[in-house]
């Protein structure tokens, strides 16, 4: 996961999710009721293995392996706050959010110039066209890069064009993402 999607997935939530893997298994077993077959059929392990996980007989616990605390932490992340993560989407795509970042901006222009890419820290309103936009090319399955296209040509029209008051034709480069946050509301 990038930074991008790292970005959106902690603007979509109130609160951090479990950070332990036992609290995470917790989370997933109230999640579906005390049933250590469901938890199981959502991690792709045997029930048996989710009992040794969560056991509190002395010696008998087993940690599970490093598949498995992957597969713990996306099916957390994929449970996690579903109804608030869909109103903050709502509200992003309506209202359109923050975008907080400090990458490498640039422009076309030849090297030695002041327009050569240099690292920036940048704060911006964006509107909910770009939410929109974001949100749909992630759920499409689109990676890193093409989220990166997205937001160069939002931020290339809203704060290096001003919203098209100058520098017309422009060419933005941004690379090299150090952070992203998204604010909303």
């Amino acid at each position: 996961m990038g930074q991008i999607e790292q970005g959106l997935e902690r603007a979509l939530r109130t609160r951090p999710i479990p950070s332990s893997t036992e609290a995470r298994l917790s989370f997933l077993l109230a999640a579906h009721r005390g049933s250590t077959r469901r938890v199981a059929a959502v991690l792709g392990v045997s029930q048996r293995a989710v009992q040794r996980w969560v056991t509190k007989k002395p010696g008998a616990r087993r940690p599970p392996g490093p598949t498995q605390v992957r597969a713990i932490e996306e099916a957390v992340l994929a449970r996690w706050q579903p109804r608030i993560r869909a109103r903050r989407r709502a509200r992003a795509e309506a209202e359109g959010f923050v975008f907080h970042t400090r990458a490498r901006f640039g422009f076309a222009a030849p090297a030695g110039s002041s327009d050569d890419p240099r690292v920036r820290w940048i704060t911006q309103d964006l509107p909910g066209e770009v939410a929109r936009e974001l949100f749909a090319a992630r759920d499409a399955g689109a990676g890193e890069q093409q989220q990166t296209v997205i937001l160069a040509r939002a931020l290339g029209h809203a704060y290096f064009r001003e919203w098209g008051r100058r520098a017309h034709g422009l060419h933005i480069a941004f690379s090299d993402v150090e952070f992203a946050d998204f604010s909303i509301g």
